[in-house]
């Protein structure tokens, strides 16, 4: 039995990781802002302050031997300064590191992103050799907060999920699936950028690979699904789990750009009009197994959100 530390317990990966790691035997503690009652009697809930100011994490880490670090500010809007994605997502997990190194950690798991790697959309397919080149804010405290984790000498395991999925999803993911939603014709027909996503359920088997196996540490890895789907096959599969019709309308997708231009939406219309390819055969080759298809998770998301 393995005693893990997670961060970010509440959040949209966390509050599912923690309930599967408690179910796989392990002994888990939860750290979490604002502790609730949500999790089995098993689980140890425990309090931390805001990231925005240093956190004494000695006592948090007291009897760990894995901590698994989620917590951190995703994409939040330009209303997020750069100092504030430095903060939460570099400082406060270099501290971690640092504080980890101190208590003697035996396995420090940290959840990057692939945006530590590129922008919203690449030419090129993405790979761990890749040179990092983060275009944005987010991008930039994730990197640096890898740097600070290899730096601080406990053993780790980086990983970079592409665009998470599953029940509770929000961003540019939920408002997507709103959309798939409606009930006319959508214009994405022509949409043939092919986008890498990543059930939430197979990002926490790969987390759970990275905590139980030895090979895993000192590594960095890609985590996506095997097969890239276009923006028109998202559509068409995640209303098939409303057993309609696809409904795409064969609109030039420049179209489609320069209307979200218009509409001050250039980015979002990157993170999913764009191409972004992720590889995951370093991490298949290792051990993990996604045991989710995108098509068929995609339709089975949209059956289980509206039951």
């Amino acid at each position: 039995m393995t005693r893990i530390l997670v961060t970010g317990a509440s959040g949209f990966i966390g509050r599912a990781l923690v309930a599967e790691l408690a179910d796989a035997g392990h002994s888990v503690r939860a750290a979490m802002r604002q502790p609730a009652d949500i999790f089995a009697r098993s689980v140890e809930v425990i309090a931390v302050s805001d990231l925005t100011r240093p956190v004494e994490w000695r006592p948090l880490l007291r009897d760990i031997d894995t901590v698994v670090h989620l917590a951190g500010i995703a994409h939040a809007g330009p209303e997020i300064a750069e100092q504030a994605y430095d903060r939460v997502n570099r400082l406060a997990t270099a501290e971690l590191a640092a504080a980890a190194k101190l208590m003697h950690i035996k396995h420090l798991v940290f959840m990057s992103s692939i945006r530590a790697q590129s922008g919203p959309a690449s030419d090129s397919v993405l790979r761990e050799t890749d040179m990092a080149q983060p275009t944005d804010f987010y991008g930039r405290s994730k990197l640096a907060a890898e740097e600070a984790v290899r730096a601080a000498g406990v053993p780790f395991t980086i990983l970079r999920p592409v665009l998470i999925y599953g029940p509770g999803v929000k961003g540019n993911f939920a408002r997507l699936m709103e959309l798939a939603r409606k009930p006319w014709p959508l214009p994405l027909g022509l949409c043939r950028n092919r986008r890498s996503l990543l059930a939430r359920r197979n990002l926490i088997d790969a987390v759970h690979f990275a905590v139980v196996s030895p090979a895993a540490k000192g590594e960095t890895y890609v985590v996506a699904e095997p097969a890239p789907l276009t923006l028109a096959e998202i559509v068409a599969a995640l209303r098939a789990g409303e057993g309609r019709r696809p409904g795409l309308l064969p609109v030039p997708p420049g179209l489609m750009a320069l209307a979200a231009g218009a509409l001050g939406r250039a980015e979002e219309w990157q993170r999913l009009g764009g191409t972004q390819i992720a590889d995951p055969a370093k991490l298949i080759k290792a051990g993990w197994k996604p045991a989710l298809d995108t098509r068929a998770s995609l339709a089975a998301l949209v059956r289980e959100t509206r039951d």
